[in-house]
């Protein structure tokens, strides 16, 4: 969203809603190593396929397990307020398990496999994962998955068991195992997802669906990671795909909506977030995004700041619909009520680029520039290559008739973007204030000359051709 003198506010939707990814770098000389085994005694009715991927699925369990109690024993996972299966669950969206050994002899299926990994490194992965309650809640669904598909199985044993050669219940048995496999891909498809191997992923998630056609969580998946290449139409037909699975698919109903707002289709945008919190009218994530939809696409800034105001109720530790409400209220004129929303959003996360960004654009329109400028210089010390933080920065500077300080700015932007009509006019006035005519008339020319009305007025009214 625009305001004016050019300065722009932005909505935030948390990064989780457009599949941020955590990749970590593994340092192999401070690694720890787990290692498991487990051995698989095989039913009349296995054959080698389903003995290995019921065997794959309970060692990668172990080793996952034996990580987590690690992490919470030994780093500063166990700070994190998170039960042991919670951290289990977390790690295995960081971490994969690596096969050393197999073996089938027909009836036994043995698997030796290993984790290792930086133990710091995956600590603040975890720690960063397990504040995107999204990501998480796809992960436990993963992981839920798994276990109902263990509980199939070895219900659907004891029922051949009695039944013998109940050949319909033999041919199930072989689907529900192929699910099991399928669960498998789909794991190292979100693996892969979140280390931003994004191909990687379709692949794996188009195996699971091989595997298990009906499986919603595979599509929904492939619907994130074709968002994340761009191919958004591929995202939509994903997620159509998964909500005709699963009716209630919540996620889905909330990532469509994030990919009709990329394509200007806002009304369905608010229909998906519609439907998302009437299937859980407890989930902050979606009010915060129905209410950035009100606000940015729609200029309805009071039905924003109610949706806000749910999301902080419903979980007042996330900094986005402060930062969202505060620029709701700035849209209003209420300058003082935005710098405090945007005030609660850095103390939560000091690290909101955006948060500071908007405060120093409310303290402007408080007439507070100094304020302003340090906010400022706090976005850029984050992002120094950001032409909209030295603009405005700059522009700053200049209502502080710093011209000096204003160059500096400008011409850094410059630098950056060479096409700038802004900051030539803006880098023009401060040559003008400075008593540097021909250098301001040279700026004035450039910013005319790429079509600027003003300057092209300015020039004419002055006697200079552009």
């Amino acid at each position: 969203m625009k305001s004016h003198n050019c300065l722009k506010h932005h909505f935030i939707i948390p990064l989780a809603l457009i599949l941020v990814l955590f990749s970590i770098s593994l340092s192999f000389a401070a690694n720890v190593t787990f290692v498991k085994e487990y051995t698989y005694q095989a039913s009349e009715i296995d054959s080698k396929v389903t003995a290995r991927a019921i065997a794959l699925e309970q060692v990668k369990r172990l080793v996952l397990e034996e990580l987590g109690i690690y992490l919470m024993a030994e780093t500063e996972v166990k700070n994190f307020q998170l039960t042991k299966d919670k951290v289990t669950i977390i790690t295995a969206g960081i971490v994969s398990a690596k096969i050393l050994h197999e073996k089938w002899d027909g009836s036994t299926y043995y698997m030796k496999a290993k984790i290792s990994a930086n133990p710091d490194e995956v600590a603040k992965s975890v720690k960063a994962l397990k504040a995107d309650k999204q990501k998480i809640n796809e992960l436990e669904e993963i992981t839920k998955i798994a276990k109902e598909t263990l509980n199939e199985i070895e219900k659907l044993k004891k029922e051949i068991y009695v039944l013998k050669n109940d050949i319909k219940k033999q041919d199930e048995y072989v689907k529900v195992v192929n699910k099991l496999s399928a669960v498998d891909w789909l794991e190292k498809g979100f693996d892969l997802a979140m280390s931003g191997k994004y191909k990687e992923a379709l692949n794996a998630f188009s195996r699971a669906i091989d595997l298990d056609p009906e499986l919603a969580m595979a599509y929904y998946n492939r619907g994130n990671t074709y968002n994340d290449l761009g191919n958004l139409q591929q995202s939509i037909n994903e997620y159509n795909k998964a909500i005709q699975l699963n009716p209630a698919f919540l996620w889905a109903y909330n990532n469509r909506g994030n990919v009709y707002a990329k394509l200007g289709n806002y009304q369905q945008t608010l229909s998906d977030y519609n439907k998302a919190i009437e299937l859980n009218p407890n989930e902050a994530i979606t009010y915060n995004n129905r209410g950035v939809t009100y606000g940015r696409d729609f200029g309805k800034y009071q039905q924003a700041i109610l949706d806000f105001n749910k999301a902080i109720e419903l979980d007042p530790l996330d900094a986005a619909p402060y930062n969202n409400r505060g620029l709701a209220q700035h849209k209003l004129g209420n300058y003082q009520l935005a710098i405090k929303d945007y005030t609660s959003a850095i103390e939560l996360n000091p690290k909101d680029v955006w948060a500071y960004f908007n405060r120093g654009n409310a303290y402007g329109k408080s007439g507070n520039y100094q304020q302003s400028i340090k906010d400022y210089t706090k976005a850029i010390e984050q992002k120094p290559d950001n032409v909209e933080f030295l603009y405005s920065r700059g522009y700053t500077y200049a209502k502080l008739s710093d011209y000096q300080q204003a160059l500096k700015d400008f011409d850094k932007v410059l630098a950056l973007k060479s096409d700038s009509i802004n900051a030539y006019m803006g880098r023009g006035n401060a040559h003008f204030y400075l008593g540097n005519k021909s250098q301001a008339i040279e700026d004035y020319k450039t910013a005319a000359k790429l079509g600027n009305k003003a300057a092209q007025d300015w020039l004419l009214k002055i006697g200079e051709q552009w």
